[in-house]
């Protein structure tokens, strides 16, 4: 991969790239790591450092690589990796190896994240924030309703706030 600047991002539908095209979210090290498909987050500013938020369920098996470490990479694919993203949401790393069942090929990135060859674009990021969603604090009750009390299996996500210290493109 080449390594770009934040303006690869300024070219890009954040809408689309997250709720759309969807993401890989990877935590740990190139010789443990594991790595889980979102479409919930977002990209911005915050504190002056450019940002992006993500949203991960504890029962996630990629929640424990993000408690131990600060380093996260959100890998975009796109529309040609569709079935790599589809396993990577249905299927856990703790019950099959994901790199070998979609054929992802692991790199380490130059601050030692984990990163994939296939990915168009990718962000490396550090930990900066983290605080569990509660339910006192939806101002529209429908929206808990709708997405936490009736699915069945999941309690409420963790939000990160991630600072995107390096951007990497095809």
């Amino acid at each position: 991969m080449i390594k770009k600047d934040l303006t690869l991002l300024a070219k890009e539908d954040v809408f689309h790239l997250i709720g759309k095209e969807w993401m890989l979210i990877t935590s740990g090290t190139i010789n443990r790591f594991n790595t889980m498909t979102a479409s919930w987050g977002g990209i911005g500013w915050l504190w002056n450092k450019p940002v992006a938020y993500i949203f991960v369920r504890p029962e996630r098996y990629t929640y424990e690589f993000i408690e131990s470490g600060s380093r996260i990479t959100l890998s975009f694919l796109g529309e040609q990796h569709r079935a790599i993203l589809n396993l990577c949401g249905s299927k856990s790393g703790r019950d099959i190896d994901k790199v070998k069942e979609t054929g992802l090929i692991p790199h380490e990135t130059e601050r030692g994240a984990v990163a994939f060859e296939q990915s168009r674009i990718t962000l490396d990021c550090r930990t900066l924030f983290r605080a569990p969603m509660q339910e006192c604090h939806f101002l529209d009750k429908e929206i808990h309703k709708r997405w936490y009390n009736d699915k069945p299996g999941g309690s409420l996500h963790m939000m990160y706030v991630l600072e995107i210290e390096d951007v990497y493109g095809l």
